[in-house]
C-alpha cells in the first residue's frame, strides 16, 4: 500500500484536536513553502476582497492553507473511522427534510474544504442513492483511495466528465442525488462569463442544465469546518430554478456562493485559478 495511505489509516483513530493541530502545522508550513499556490490564493483574494489590506489578505490566505491541510488530514477519519464516529462528528442542519425525500436532486456543494466530509455525511444519512462527477487523481493508488472514500456511503456511482451529459442525466432520472461542485474554472468550452465578486469569471452552467435535463430540484449543501468536526447546512430547494435563462441562473449561483464565502472566507478553495480564463482581450491575472 502507498505510504501516504498507510499514514492516513494510522491517523484515523487519533483524537480530533490532535489531528487538527497536525493540520495547522502542515498548513503553516505549506503556506511558507508553496510559493506558486500562495501567489494564486493571494491573487484571488486581491480580486475578490479589494477592500482588505495586503496584510489582511495574507493572514486570510494563511488561515485558508491551514484549513486546507486540516480538511486533508480529516479525510483519514471521514474515510476510515467507524461509521458511528463519522455520524457523530458531521452534523446535518437546516432544511434536512430535503434529504428525506426519496427522489433525485442536484446537490449544489461548493468548493469549501469540507466538501468530502459533507458528501460522506449526506450519503450516510440520505434515503436515496448518490452520484458524483469525478476527476482522476494522479497515481493509481491515490486515485483508488479517493474513489473508495467518496463511495464509502450511499452506493455512490462516480461519473466522468469526459463521458458527457448522458450518464449524469440518466443517474438523476433513476432517482439518484448528484453531488455537484460546479464552481471552478474549467476553461472556455461550454462556459459563460458572469460576475464572481465583481470579476468576470468563466462559469459552467451545469447546475441549471443538469436540473433541467434531470427534471429535478437544486438543493444547496454548504459544509463548514467546526471545532467538533463539520456542519452541513442544507438549504431549501431553490424556487423557480432553473429559470430557462442560463446566464441568469449562473449569475444566481455565483451570488449565492458569494454570500456563503463571505461568512467563512478562510474555508474556500482559493488555491484554484478561479480567474484563469479571461474574457476576450483581457490580460491574465496570475
Amino acid at each position: 500500500m502507498h505510504p501516504a495511505l498507510l499514514l492516513m489509516r494510522a491517523l484515523a483513530p487519533l483524537p480530533l484536536p490532535l489531528l487538527r493541530a497536525l493540520g495547522a502545522a502542515l498548513g503553516y508550513l505549506l503556506f511558507l513553502l508553496a510559493a506558486k499556490r500562495r501567489h494564486i490564493a493571494l491573487t484571488n483574494l486581491r480580486l475578490c476582497f479589494p477592500e482588505l489590506g495586503a496584510g489582511q489578505r495574507r493572514r486570510l490566505a494563511r488561515r485558508s492553507f491551514i484549513a486546507f491541510c486540516q480538511a486533508l488530514i480529516d479525510r483519514a477519519w471521514v474515510w476510515h473511522a467507524p461509521p458511528e464516529a463519522v455520524r457523530q462528528r458531521i452534523q446535518l442542519v437546516g432544511a434536512v427534510e430535503e434529504l428525506r425525500r426519496p427522489e433525485a436532486a442536484v446537490l449544489f456543494a461548493p468548493h469549501f474544504y469540507g466538501m468530502d466530509a459533507g458528501g460522506a455525511a449526506i450519503m450516510q444519512q440520505a434515503v436515496t442513492l448518490g452520484s458524483s462527477i469525478y476527476t482522476p487523481q494522479p497515481g493509481a493508488a491515490i486515485d483508488a483511495w479517493v474513489r473508495a472514500g467518496r463511495q464509502r456511503f450511499g452506493n455512490v456511482i462516480m461519473l466522468s466528465r469526459a463521458d458527457g451529459f448522458k450518464p449524469i442525466v440518466r443517474a438523476l432520472r433513476e432517482g439518484r442525488y448528484l453531488y455537484l461542485l460546479p464552481d471552478m474554472d474549467f476553461g472556455p468550452e461550454d462556459s459563460l462569463f458572469t460576475s464572481f465578486f465583481g470579476v468576470p469569471a468563466a462559469t459552467l452552467p451545469s447546475l441549471p442544465r443538469f436540473a433541467r435535463l434531470g427534471r429535478t430540484r437544486v438543493v444547496p449543501a454548504v459544509t463548514r469546518m467546526t471545532a467538533g468536526g463539520y456542519e452541513v447546512q442544507v438549504y431549501p430547494a431553490w424556487q423557480n430554478y432553473p429559470s430557462g435563462d442560463l446566464q441568469a441562473d449562473a449569475a444566481r449561483m455565483n451570488r449565492e456562493l458569494e454570500t456563503w464565502i463571505r461568512a467563512m472566507p478562510e474555508q474556500y478553495y482559493w488555491v484554484h485559478k478561479r480567474f484563469k480564463t479571461r474574457p476576450p482581450g483581457e490580460p491574465p491575472v496570475y
